[in-house]
């Protein structure tokens, strides 16, 4: 006798999923053509002409804006949430630019560069590269306005009183870093333009792990305390080893002795 426990989701005959998978086929359907066409609109933006010249440090020295395109005519940029001194990494940037290992090479050869940009300073940023063993450029952007420009960085002040332009609207960014994405777009004659920037929820359009997770039973199974991805996402050399991520969506490794970890992750 079979005492395996009844399955706690509809079950249905083949033909009757069928049905019910072609009606969810249309829905499907009708979303793509809508994702088009805000991708269409997304193009479509007015630009803004980046007059200030900004000046990167990378491992190799400095470097300039337009040389971060590396001979492309076309740029994304990560805002990575990582400040000077920052000792915890972030669960979400660390998340988004680990989808970046297997694709960089297709972005590159689709006149597509890629670079992470973080305002701690280039040695804290190399550690933390070189620890998680990520190959895709990272400058930093701690002696630029960069960050602040892009509405990434806030002064203490703009924290202290919970006011700042933060995605988009006038509200409190909460910390001095946050995380984004930026495109830009470079001309024949080395004019620079800002031509797409997101934040927020925004950046979950680069993460195509949720794409696989969202067809699934379980879906995202966000139920945890954040009900976001800091419930389960660590960075990748930590799955299986413990330690929580704060609201903020920083790591702590378990063991580390600060008051917010004083309770250990169960």
């Amino acid at each position: 006798m079979d005492k395996s426990p009844a399955p706690t989701h509809p079950v249905i005959s083949r033909e009757t999923w069928l049905e019910a998978r072609t009606a969810l086929l249309d829905k499907e359907k009708a979303l793509t053509k809508l994702y088009d066409q805000l991708s269409a609109e997304q193009r479509a933006l007015p630009w803004v002409k980046v007059e200030k010249e900004y000046v990167f440090d990378s491992p190799s020295g400095k470097v300039t804006l337009a040389e971060l395109f590396n001979g492309r005519s076309q740029l994304f940029i990560k805002h990575f949430m990582m400040g000077p001194g920052q000792a915890r990494q972030c669960v979400g940037c660390s998340f988004e630019v680990d989808h970046i290992g297997g694709i960089l090479v297709h972005l590159e050869n689709h006149d597509l560069s890629y670079v992470a940009v973080a305002r701690a300073p280039i040695e804290e940023i190399e550690a933390v590269r070189k620890r998680m063993d990520w190959r895709f450029p990272w400058v930093s952007s701690y002696h630029t306005d960069f960050n602040h420009d892009f509405n990434v960085s806030f002064t203490p002040e703009q924290v202290a009183k919970g006011k700042a332009y933060v995605n988009f609207r006038e509200t409190a960014p909460g910390m001095e870093d946050l995380s984004g994405d930026s495109v830009f777009f470079k001309d024949e004659t080395g004019q620079i333009f800002h031509t797409y920037s997101t934040y927020g929820r925004g950046g979950e359009q680069f993460l195509g792990a949720y794409r696989f997770l969202d067809v699934t039973p379980k879906g995202r199974n966000e139920n945890g305390p954040h009900h976001s991805l800091g419930d389960w996402v660590r960075p990748h050399n930590m799955y299986g080893k413990g330690g929580m991520v704060e609201a903020n969506g920083r790591f702590h490794a378990p063991g580390c002795g600060c008051a917010v970890h004083a309770t250990p992750e169960k």
